[in-house]
């Protein structure tokens, strides 16, 4: 069969995140099993129009106000395909309306008041109408997501048919949990990418409130993001400059190792999809200290796999975390509760439940949505 996903960005996108390693790992799955798989996205400064990535074809054409027109016109050109994937971040590719095929929309979180980070009103305002209204507008059409919160908040917004698959990772867990005790300083790191959605000044001032109640502590950021001048003067602000480590972008192995030796996975985020790098985390034995957000409320389990602070602000997290730095019995439970749920989610115990959804998805007669008018099953 043949797979056609939509997303604004591919791997190699500069601004590429967690998104883009689960889709890769989605349709890594599907190519393993025989299927094609295709990536429609957005060009960028440098990258080719076409280029595969590990069997899976990229295709990039036009840009933020073109790419669904480019889409359009490439997939008229393509023989037929079994299932296309409509990716939507903040703004679908319309694609029910298009394609001619089974449909689904995949969405890793409703963005909500992320659109207030980025934007000021009305802007900001007309971003949340316009995602309200589209998953009203795609109500017929089957949805596809990875946490209760986001399916949670598709309903509300009208959408019949929500499906939750679970994100996988490709971070192997360790064989046995190394020792690791909870003795100062506390090693903390924050991977992310540096965007102010990600809240990663959060991380840095519940750092600062550590040191301040004299508990020895270290703080690692590790990405790259257009928050980074920032986030660099907020840490001078503090006086944290020669404390505070900026490592920038880290290939996959030397980001394991920053994970596991740290104590802790700050995660600090407005909301996520999931989570990713908190199972990542969890396999290498570190457990998370997240906020009580949409998505990190479900990667982290509090008290059991980690820690959710009681409020989104440094003073609480930095409140669990310092109350945790006294009870070393804890922290290794959590270690040990953390490692052994992401085994569950390593992409050979996800993948083959997920592939076979998919292609029941494509097997589907192709057929008219009541109220919207477009392509696709039910």
């Amino acid at each position: 069969m043949r797979f056609l996903m939509l997303n604004w960005r591919d791997p190699k996108n500069p601004r590429a995140g967690g998104a883009e390693r689960v889709t890769q790992g989605y349709l890594a799955g599907l190519l393993a099993r025989g299927h094609e798989a295709y990536w429609f996205t957005n060009h960028f400064p440098g990258a080719p129009a076409t280029e595969d990535i590990e069997g899976i074809h990229i295709v990039r054409a036009g840009f933020k106000a073109s790419s669904v027109f480019a889409a359009r016109r490439w997939c008229r050109r393509q023989l037929p395909f079994d299932l296309v994937i409509d990716q939507h971040h903040g703004i679908p590719w319309y694609a029910p309306w298009w394609c001619h095929t089974n449909c689904l929309a995949y969405v890793h979180e409703v963005l909500g008041p992320i659109w207030d980070v980025f934007y000021r009103w009305p802007t900001s305002a007309i971003g949340k109408w316009q995602e309200r209204w589209t998953h009203w507008l795609y109500r017929n059409v089957p949805f596809w997501t990875a946490s209760e919160a986001t399916e949670a908040a598709l309903l509300r917004h009208g959408v019949k048919h929500v499906t939750r698959v679970p994100y996988g990772v490709a971070t192997v867990a360790l064989p046995e949990l190394d020792a690791k005790p909870l003795a100062p300083p506390l090693r903390l790191v924050a991977v992310s990418r540096l965007a102010p959605n990600k809240r990663v000044d959060h991380g840095i001032r519940c750092y600062k409130r550590l040191l301040e109640r004299g508990l020895a502590a270290e703080l690692t950021v590790i990405g790259a993001g257009e928050s980074e001048p920032q986030l660099r003067r907020l840490a001078n602000e503090l006086g944290l400059e020669h404390k505070v480590r900026f490592a920038g972008p880290l290939s996959e192995a030397e980001k394991d190792n920053q994970l596991r030796r740290a104590h802790f996975l700050l995660h600090t985020s407005l909301r996520e999809g999931w989570g990713l790098n908190v199972i990542e985390a969890n396999a290498l034995g570190t457990p998370a200290a997240v906020y009580p957000v949409a998505g990190l409320t479900e990667a982290t389990l509090h008290d059991r796999t980690g820690l959710v602070a009681a409020r989104e602000t440094p003073e609480s997290l930095a409140d669990a975390l310092e109350k945790c730095a006294k009870s070393p019995d804890d922290y290794a439970r959590y270690r040990q509760a953390a490692w052994e749920r992401a085994k569950t989610f390593h992409w050979s115990q996800v993948l083959p439940a997920a592939c076979d959804w998919l292609e029941a998805q494509a097997r589907k007669p192709r057929r008219m949505i009541r109220g919207a008018g477009m392509a696709s099953s039910k």
